[in-house]
C-alpha cells in the first residue's frame, strides 16, 4: 500500500514539475483503459472464453473430489462402531491424504503461481505488447508528454474523456491484426483506405456497418418468419389434401367392393338349379 502511495505521489510530482517547466509550450496528457481495450480485442476474448471453460472444468473436478471426501467421512462415521481402532485410523489417513491431494490440486490450478495465473499472464501479454507499441507510436506522432493506464494501480480520481486515447490504441491493434489477415490486393486497398480514417471516422463507419448488419439480420429474421408461416400453411394444406385423398380412396374402395359384392351375388344366383330354386 505504501509503495502504491509512493508511486502515486511520485507521478503527481513529476506531472506538476513537468507542467511548470513546460507551461509556456503546454503539456499533453493522455490515458488508456486497458480493461476496455482487452474487452474489444476479438482474439483476447476468444482465448479468454477458452480459458474460462478450462477453469470451470477444474472447479468441477475439485467439487467432485470434495464430494468424494465428504462421502468417505460420512461412511466412516456410519461404520465407526463396527471398525477396529486400526481400521479407523487407516480410513482417517486415507481421508487426510485425499484432502491433501485436493489442496495441492487447488494450488496447482488457482494458486499464486498456478495455471490460471500463468495462462492469464500469457493471454494478456501479447495484447499488452501491442498496446505498448501503439502508445509509443501515438505519443510520438501526436506529441504526448504523459500517457497513463486508467485501470492500473495508479488511481485516477477524475479523467476527462477528451484525454482518453483507448480507441486510438484499439484502432491500431485491430488494423495490425487485419494486416496479418490480408489475402488479396482488394483487401489490401480496402485496409489502406480504412487506415486513412480517423478514430471518429472509423467509429462512424463501424456504427454504419453495425446498423446495416442489424437491419440485414432483422430482414433475415422477417424472411425466416414469413417462410415459416408459408411452410406451415403449405403443410396444413398438404395434410388436408392427404386426408381428402385418403377419404376419397376409401369411398372408391367401398364402392368397388359393393359393386363386386353385387356381381358375386348375381353370379351365385345364376348358378342355382331350378330344383334348388323350387326347394
Amino acid at each position: 500500500m505504501k509503495t502504491k502511495a509512493f508511486l502515486l505521489l511520485t507521478a503527481i510530482f513529476t506531472v506538476i514539475t513537468a507542467t511548470t517547466v513546460t507551461a509556456q509550450k503546454g503539456i499533453r496528457l493522455g490515458y488508456i483503459d486497458m480493461e476496455y481495450i482487452l474487452q474489444n480485442v476479438p482474439e483476447y476474448n476468444e482465448a479468454a472464453a477458452d480459458l474460462e471453460k478450462k477453469v470451470q472444468k477444474w472447479k468441477v473436478e475439485i467439487e467432485a473430489n470434495l464430494k468424494e471426501v465428504e462421502e468417505m467421512r460420512k461412511d466412516l462415521n456410519n461404520e465407526r462402531v463396527l471398525l477396529t481402532k486400526e481400521l479407523i485410523e487407516e480410513r482417517e489417513e486415507d481421508i487426510l491424504f485425499k484432502e491433501k491431494e485436493i489442496l495441492e490440486y487447488q494450488q496447482k490450478r488457482f494458486g499464486p503461481n498456478g495455471d490460471l495465473f500463468l495462462q492469464k499472464k500469457r493471454l494478456v501479454q501479447p495484447v499488452q505488447d501491442q498496446v505498448f507499441v501503439a502508445v509509443q507510436e501515438i505519443a510520438k506522432n501526436k506529441k504526448y508528454d504523459f500517457i497513463f493506464d486508467k485501470s492500473a494501480d495508479l488511481v485516477m480520481l477524475y479523467s476527462a474523456d477528451r484525454y482518453d486515447i483507448s480507441d486510438q490504441v484499439l484502432l491500431r491493434i485491430n488494423r495490425a491484426s487485419k494486416r496479418k489477415q490480408i489475402n488479396s490486393k482488394r483487401e489490401k486497398k480496402a485496409l489502406e483506405r480504412a487506415e486513412k480514417r480517423s478514430v471518429s471516422q472509423e467509429k462512424e463507419v463501424t456504427d454504419r456497418e453495425k446498423e446495416i448488419s442489424q437491419k440485414q439480420s432483422e430482414r433475415d429474421k422477417l424472411i425466416a418468419e414469413r417462410k415459416a408461416v408459408r411452410d406451415s400453411i403449405r403443410a396444413e394444406k398438404r395434410k388436408a389434401f392427404e386426408a381428402r385423398r385418403v377419404k376419397l380412396l376409401a369411398a372408391q374402395k367401398r364402392k368397388r367392393d359393393s359393386i363386386l359384392a353385387i356381381k358375386n351375388g348375381l353370379k351365385n344366383d345364376s348358378k342355382k338349379t331350378p330344383s334348388e330354386g323350387e326347394n
